[in-house]
């Protein structure tokens, strides 16, 4: 997702939220497209098998990306789309180192609220969903295969979510759309206990939704980045926001755990991430209102 940031905002002035949208969903996608294959795989061969597969598929795409990809429009003679003249200046401006850009980025109560939101964010899907909704469908009886298939349609879903995200990033608030979408993932995490103990046919519908929200965060939270830190600093400031978004999946991803050991239930860590977000929702809502924090835009 960092890439993603860094070619939306290197190459595209215009729809540069939708640019974005399609490049995450594309990210979070092949992740949970792939693990129904991978889940049979393991099943039929063993996990060393799919890990060969893994491997071979990132060998192809390393290839791909060092012979045919160019890090700027300019080092093939192109301007930004939708760029009117060239850029005066910049192309010999030096980018920061990222412990510089950390340094930077610290001082800004921006980067606090969009790393935590991201904490969140990262909780909320990697960490919980995508770490223990097969062993929390088990829990209920539901195979392993078709738990992988939930998550396969949460990743198809992902798709239309997250470029829809980047579509309306470029139209709207991106806090207010921060707002829906927490808000509206932390519902549907209060109502997931109640979703599995239903069974799998409920889960259909849990699937489709969470997956039009899998990510849907990222176009406005990168926007968000851009407006408060400037377009050549955004790559390396929404890596250590997104560094914060594994931080709260590692984190999330063993409390979890944690709780099922202890109360053999996941109910309520599904409860808590639920919480979680709906704070989050409201929080990035109010953080905005001034200038103080720099999620809105500033005066001259």
């Amino acid at each position: 997702m960092v890439l993603a940031a860094v070619v939306a905002t290197r190459w595209f002035d215009e729809r540069r939220g939708l640019v974005l949208g399609a490049l995450s969903a594309a990210n979070a996608t092949g992740q949970l497209v792939f693990l129904p294959m991978l889940a049979n795989l393991v099943e039929r061969r063993g996990w060393r098998s799919a890990t060969l597969v893994v491997s071979a598929a990132s060998v192809v795409v390393f290839l791909l990306v060092l012979t045919l990809m160019r890090d700027r429009p300019a080092d093939v003679g192109l301007l930004r789309y939708g760029q009117r003249a060239p850029d005066r200046g910049s192309a010999n401006a030096r980018p920061l180192a990222p412990l510089a850009a950390l340094s930077l980025a610290v001082r800004s109560p921006a980067f606090w609220v969009l790393a935590g939101t991201f904490f969140v964010c990262g909780a909320s899907t990697n960490g919980l969903i995508g770490t223990h909704l097969i062993a929390a469908c088990h829990d209920y009886g539901i195979p392993a295969v078709r738990s992988a298939e939930l998550l396969a349609v949460m990743g198809l879903f992902d798709i239309l979510g997250t470029t829809a995200s980047g579509w309306l990033t470029d139209r709207y608030s991106s806090r207010h759309l921060l707002f829906a979408y927490y808000t509206l993932r932390g519902l549907s995490l209060l109502f997931l206990p109640y979703t599995l103990s239903n069974g799998a046919s409920g889960l259909g519908w849990f699937a489709i939704f969470y997956g039009l929200d899998w990510i849907a965060t990222v176009p406005p939270t990168v926007a968000l980045a851009r407006q408060a830190f400037g377009a050549e600093k955004t790559g390396l400031v929404f890596g250590w926001i997104m560094a914060s978004h594994q931080i709260g999946a590692a984190l999330a991803a063993s409390v979890a755990g944690v709780i099922r050991t202890s109360e053999g239930s996941y109910d309520r860590a599904f409860i808590l991430a639920g919480s979680l977000c709906l704070v989050t929702a409201i929080g990035v809502l109010f953080a905005g209102r001034g200038n103080k924090t720099g999620l809105v835009p500033q005066p001259g």
